[in-house]
């Protein structure tokens, strides 16, 4: 049985991209399929701003849409402890069905929390991210050989639209370390106001 203060390091590897982009992340059990989500996001990163699948077993979880019949259940309904507890170690997320992005998850390891550690973190990773709307596998392959080569005829084009330098071989630590801390800024707000209406519950009134 999980317990509350349990950490789980899992393991995020990119599908059908050569050479592996991959990330380590380590998150409380008590995390919902939906913070995965945001934490996947955060490590990657990605923005957000599209919908996503987790597939265990012959369980989707995502977003549910009940007006189409969907049968996706919703990912803020279950917990990594939940998971580990059922002995589902390995699952598989899907982000923008467009660009299908899809990703093999493995929860490598269940530790303890660590005192003065804030959670998501990240523990270890190889490669950049690709970028958000790039085009799925063939678009990305075409946005690596235009941005590696100032000859290549949509060099200019796609170095406009990123906006930055691209360095595939590099995993981007500043951007993710700000998106964690947004998430872990959030986390303990979360926490702390979930906290003050239990006290405010148990509180008897004083007549």
């Amino acid at each position: 049985m999980s317990r509350a203060d349990d950490i789980a390091r899992i393991r995020i590897v990119l599908l059908d991209v050569t050479p592996q982009i991959w990330r380590t992340i380590e998150v409380p059990s008590t995390v919902s399929l939906r913070g995965l989500h945001d934490a996947i996001q955060a490590v990657v990163p990605f923005d957000n701003r599209h919908l996503f699948l987790f597939e265990i077993g012959d369980r989707r979880y995502g977003i549910p849409d009940r007006e189409w019949g969907d049968d996706t259940r919703d990912a803020k309904n279950i917990r990594i402890g939940a998971l580990i507890d059922r002995g589902v170690i390995e699952f598989t997320y899907t982000y923008d069905f467009g660009d299908d992005w899809r990703f093999h998850l493995k929860i490598e390891e269940v530790l303890p929390f660590v005192e003065g550690t804030s959670y998501p973190r990240l523990v270890g990773g190889a490669r950049r991210g690709p970028p958000e709307d790039v085009g799925g596998f063939p678009g990305f392959e075409e946005f690596l050989s235009a941005m590696g080569d100032p000859t290549h005829e949509r060099h200019a084009e796609l170095s406009r639209w990123y906006g930055r330098p691209f360095d595939p071989e590099e995993v981007d630590h500043p951007e993710i370390t700000v998106r964690l801390t947004k998430l872990v800024r959030r986390r303990e707000i979360g926490k702390a106001s979930h906290a003050k209406n239990r006290n405010k519950q148990t509180t008897p009134r004083v007549p």
